[in-house]
């Protein structure tokens, strides 16, 4: 995919956008996981098209980092295909950039799978989920998936904190939220310098150890979706206008959380004038390498 996206133009991009459903009517999760997502952000339109998301982005002059989470092995549910997520992008490759998420599980394959996803089909990053796909970032036998998506040179997200899907459900569905703790993602970084990795939302409730690592480690970055700012921790507000504040990266979770509010609510922060441009599109740019 050939990317037509005007950093220059753009007002924004937002880094964490979910896929939840594909041309044939598939899903990213089952009926009682995507209920309870559902329920536990309120969200309205839990399932928009590609070609919806694109026209949100579109309308507010926005671009979106889309991306699904394959969790077979641990769920039984069969994923939204990469491939689509891909080919759907690349209808709109003036405001959709195409991530994929390999299930650990998957092994050889997974990594003969990541590297013709970035080769064969523009992909520009991976998404984990360890809670959801129920591996522990740390485990060695993840490595040579790490080790080959660093070699491909793009960045890495692993959803950090608790997580909306499964909450309220007994036992929360069988996710186990440890496995999302950031600090797991410091062995990974340290194992790992040259592989670029985002720690996906503010990490309630491992906030702190969160910004010890993005601090601490030059490859780690921090998106702030998942989250309405004016619930955001007041030391990520204080790292984010002073020592993180060329690693923070505005991100959404779209449906769960729309552009919109989550803009509203940032514009509302005490954020300085030379870092918020910075979150909300030049750290994107540096990140995903899209300066023109």
């Amino acid at each position: 995919m050939t990317s037509t996206i005007r950093v220059d133009a753009l007002a924004a991009i937002d880094m964490h956008v979910h896929v939840e459903v594909d041309d044939e009517g598939g899903t990213s999760l089952g009926g009682e996981l995507m209920a309870a997502s559902a329920a536990y952000f309120k969200a309205g339109h839990r399932t928009p098209t590609v070609d919806e998301i694109a026209q949100t982005y579109r309308e507010r002059n926005m671009a979106a980092v889309v991306f699904t989470v394959d969790h077979q092995s641990a769920t039984g549910h069969p994923p939204i295909s990469n491939a689509f997520v891909a080919q759907a992008a690349a209808r709109h490759p003036d405001v959709l950039i195409p991530f994929a998420s390999i299930d650990p599980a998957r092994g050889r394959a997974g990594i003969d799978a990541a590297v013709a996803l970035v080769d064969q089909h523009g992909v520009r990053g991976f998404k984990f989920h360890p809670s959801l796909q129920n591996f522990d970032p740390t485990d060695r036998g993840v490595y040579p998936l790490y080790e080959a998506i660093a070699s491909l040179g793009v960045p890495a997200v692993f959803h950090t904190g608790q997580t909306g899907i499964g909450a309220g459900l007994p036992g929360g569905g069988g996710i186990r939220l440890g496995l999302s703790n950031p600090i797991l993602l410091d062995e990974v970084a340290a194992a790992f310098p040259e592989l670029k990795i985002v720690m996906a939302h503010p990490s309630f409730p491992w906030q702190d150890e969160a910004l010890a690592v993005a601090t601490h480690k030059s490859n780690v970055w921090i998106d702030l979706s998942g989250w309405a700012p004016k619930y955001f921790p007041p030391n990520l507000i204080r790292y984010a206008n002073t020592l993180l504040q060329d690693k923070v990266l505005f991100g959404s979770d779209f449906p769960l959380i729309t552009p919109d509010r989550w803009i509203a609510d940032f514009d509302r922060l005490d954020i300085k004038p030379e870092a918020r441009p910075k979150i909300l599109k030049d750290n994107a740019i540096r990140l995903l390498d899209l300066a023109e």
